[in-house]
């Protein structure tokens, strides 16, 4: 069973809706205290890092997912949920994330694209990935962000998407933690089975 962390800034019905669509369980909870239960975690987001980020800690969410990866258990983070990941965020001024991917993550100020990018975008792999098993490289993904994650550590890099004329990190995959840039849960069927990946390795 997968918990999906409502603190108030995620996409959280289409997010449960295509855990539903594959046959796994899946919990919605606005209750960090219930976290410890589950081995898999989901962090969604939509909006702001800087609410966002004020949003998690103050429901207790900050501490109870360092607490999760510490105990060598998984979780994944989506859109703006992979943002709040690193150590700290550009996006309307200067906002500290949860630093457990140290790297910061910054706007994109490319002049060849329209920003946001808003739409369909491939993705090139990295290394071989757990969360993209059975997805042939250069699969399209569904994409909806102005800012984007620069991890320090290149190894913890999964996939690199091109747009505003910058190859940046799509995906994250380091022990344990994974993340994605775009949204799988509106991402066909690539994107199911993302989600299905997690859930189930």
């Amino acid at each position: 069973m997968v918990f999906i962390a409502d603190y108030g800034a995620g996409n959280l019905r289409s997010v449960h809706k295509a855990f539903d669509y594959l046959g796994i369980k899946a919990v919605v909870s606005d209750k960090a205290s219930e976290m410890s239960r589950y081995d898999k975690v989901l962090i969604p987001g939509v909006g702001a890092f800087g609410p966002a980020m004020e949003a998690l800690n103050r429901q207790g969410f900050g501490e109870a997912i360092r607490e999760h990866i510490n105990k060598g258990r998984s979780v994944l983070g989506i859109c703006l949920g992979m943002q709040l990941f690193l150590s700290e965020s550009e996006e309307m001024g200067a906002y500290k994330g949860l630093d457990i991917v140290p790297g910061k993550v910054l706007r994109f100020t490319g002049s060849t694209d329209k920003i946001p990018q808003i739409g369909w975008n491939s993705v090139d792999y990295c290394k071989e990935s757990v969360l993209f098993r059975n997805i042939p490289d250069r699969s399209y993904f569904y994409f909806v962000h102005s800012y984007y994650c620069r991890p320090d550590e290149p190894e913890s890099v999964a996939t690199t998407t091109f747009f505003a004329g910058k190859n940046f990190c799509s995906a994250i995959e380091k022990n344990g933690i994974f993340a994605v840039q775009f949204h799988p849960e509106k991402s066909s069927e690539a994107g199911l089975q993302v989600l299905k990946n997690f859930a189930e390795f």
